[in-house]
């Protein structure tokens, strides 16, 4: 005899419903260990840049004396005018070879060197050239020691100057000087060590 049609819906949408709970329940027990294994990766991660801290420091105390250094050479960067327009330079080494992303990772670490550096030295000026739109100025220099007369005579007016070596991870030896920056500072005081270069 064969069972009345209400009975096989009946049947037919309890299995539906168990089966969907039990999919339910799977998918969530899966999401629930991807996230325990992205936490414990996270975890890793962060355990991992801590060691890379701890393993720097001693790192950091020579890049701390370096700093220190390159301070006692800038002579009095405080007492450089806040007022007139202000820029930076990046003078680049074209005598390198270096590829366009090598050039704009090597300003990138300019850049950075000689904000901080203004940053504690002249807090006034650093916010003044911020304020008046962050000129940067991209120039060109052939040789080595082309950049270290540049840098020395930015010092020798009270200007950050900050020559860039490089690590010799990719394309060109280790310690090679490739770009100087210099400033911020009043546009004027600047031209007066970079006025005759060429732009890059």
């Amino acid at each position: 005899m064969a069972a009345p049609f209400g009975s096989w819906t009946t049947v037919l949408t309890a299995a539906s419903i168990i089966f969907a709970g039990l999919a339910g329940y799977k998918a969530g027990q899966l999401s629930v260990a991807n996230q325990q294994r992205k936490t414990l990766s996270d975890a890793k991660g962060h355990e991992e840049h801590d060691q890379q801290i701890t393993s720097g420091k001693a790192t950091s105390q020579q890049d701390e004396d370096e700093e220190d250094e390159e301070a006692r050479a800038d002579g009095d960067l405080g007492s450089v005018s806040t007022h007139g327009p202000c820029k930076m330079v990046l003078v680049v080494r074209t005598d390198l070879g270096m590829t366009k992303g090598k050039i704009a990772a090597q300003c990138g670490h300019a850049t950075l060197a000689c904000y901080k550096t203004i940053q504690k030295a002249n807090p006034k000026l650093l916010r003044h050239w911020e304020w008046t739109g962050q000129a940067k100025i991209a120039l060109q220099i052939k040789s080595e020691e082309d950049i270290l007369l540049l840098q020395a005579t930015a010092q020798s007016l009270n200007l950050v100057a900050r020559v860039i070596q490089d690590a010799g991870r990719t394309q060109i030896e280790a310690g090679s000087r490739t770009v100087l920056g210099i400033g911020p500072g009043p546009v004027k005081l600047i031209d007066q060590v970079t006025g005759h270069l060429k732009l890059l």
